[in-house]
């Protein structure tokens, strides 16, 4: 029986390994508090397009951040902050999903499937995009 268990497990591992079941994961770690400098760093800045999981962590201590994907027409498309509201307004872009109101220290995720093309990821927050909180995503054939 133990021999039967060690041989499925083997087996699922290496199911899980084969590229069939590989998806692409992108781990995104954002991180400030109000007053200073924030950030949104990404672990790979151009992927291969497909389905891709966000790994999301708000690395601040006392802050709450969100992390919003938005597929752009062009690569060096400009994303407008509304004055009034210290936001960009997310009607007026693709949004591909987010992840919202992460607290400080915790984590979230959002699978989406991406097409070639250039993409922004954001903290939508208000102040927050401005004070840093995007990054660029490259996805290729």
């Amino acid at each position: 029986m133990r021999y039967l268990r060690n041989t499925a497990t083997a087996f699922a591992i290496a199911c899980l390994a084969t590229p069939a079941f590989a998806a692409t994961m992108v781990k995104v770690t954002e991180g400030g508090e109000t007053g200073g400098p924030m950030t949104l760093t990404l672990d790979h800045s151009t992927i291969k397009a497909g389905e891709t999981t966000f790994l999301v962590h708000n690395d601040a201590i006392t802050e709450e951040h969100e992390m919003v994907l938005v597929k752009l027409k062009s690569a060096d498309q400009q994303l407008v902050v509304d004055a009034a509201k210290g936001r960009i307004d997310e009607k007026t872009l693709k949004s591909m999903g987010e992840v919202s109101e992460l607290k400080p220290g915790s984590e979230g995720q959002l699978t989406a499937k991406l097409a070639p093309g250039s993409y922004a990821l954001l903290c939508n927050i208000k102040g927050h995009y401005e004070a840093g909180m995007h990054a660029m995503l490259t996805v290729t054939e």
